[in-house]
């Protein structure tokens, strides 16, 4: 099949509602996620977001709203939504569509909340489509993970945290919509994915995902547990994470 890049307004090509075709239904919610950077009202670009203190503008303001007096945690809880909001909407754009949305960290923008949290990204154009849906893991993934979220954990972490928890804060969105667009039918009754078994990527480098999600079973029920615990216990207010946790304390709290 053909690749080709989709013009922001390329004649002879059907335009999505939104960024891609596969924000429709279920997934419309990803078009207030992810859209073209010149309609993201409120939008400064990533690295500028970073490296001229507006992340932490908003991670003071979102202290604020958690009441949260370990920075690491209110972070960890900040880059949930983050990753959430980068990975969810790129994997459904691929897998859905065949469609390679633009994520290069210094190519995008975001936007925020009142209190602070990410509320949406912008990218330069559509993207690549005519991809295959069916492509395994890593390639589907590799793009996001090395233009991207290698970048992001890199900044994310100089708070405190370690690669590793942040890398994991991301897989449990991985490993999500994997499993919400597997085309084989197994879904999330699946065995643990290949993304989150083998140590090394493609190219021979360290996985940062190995280990970070697996199926267990519990109550009868296959769930899929968090190795490293993202701290939202320390702030007051946010429910658990229940049986997903790394930590079987937290798994069920009083």
């Amino acid at each position: 099949m053909a690749v080709q890049q989709i013009a922001r307004t390329a004649p002879g090509l059907p335009q999505p509602i939104g960024l891609s075709h596969a924000f429709s239904g279920d997934h419309a919610w990803c078009r207030e996620k992810m859209m073209l950077a010149d309609e993201l009202a409120g939008g400064v670009a990533l690295a500028t977001f970073f490296e001229d203190g507006g992340f932490e503008r908003a991670i003071d303001r979102y202290t604020e709203v958690t009441k949260g007096t370990d920075r690491r945690a209110v972070v960890s809880m900040w880059s949930l939504y983050y990753f959430a909001g980068i990975s969810i909407p790129y994997l459904l754009a691929r897998r859905l569509a065949g469609q390679v949305l633009p994520v290069a960290f210094d190519e995008m923008t975001i936007a925020l909340t009142e209190d602070g949290l990410p509320r949406a990204f912008g990218v330069s154009h559509r993207g690549m489509i005519g991809e295959e849906t069916s492509g395994d893991e890593f390639s589907v993934v590799g793009p996001l993970m090395a233009g991207h979220l290698n970048v992001a954990v890199e900044r994310l972490k100089r708070c405190g945290l370690s690669a590793k928890l942040l890398w994991n804060n991301a897989a449990v969105y991985i490993d999500y919509t994997l499993r919400l667009t597997d085309s084989d039918g197994c879904g999330r009754s699946a065995p643990d994915l290949p993304l989150f078994v083998r140590g090394c990527l493609p190219d021979g480098g360290p996985n940062p995902l190995c280990g970070s999600v697996r199926q267990v079973e519990e109550d009868g029920q296959m769930i899929q547990r968090r190795k490293l615990c993202c701290l939202r216990y320390m702030l007051p207010g946010v429910a658990s994470c229940g049986n997903r946790c790394a930590l079987p304390s937290q798994r069920n709290p009083q």
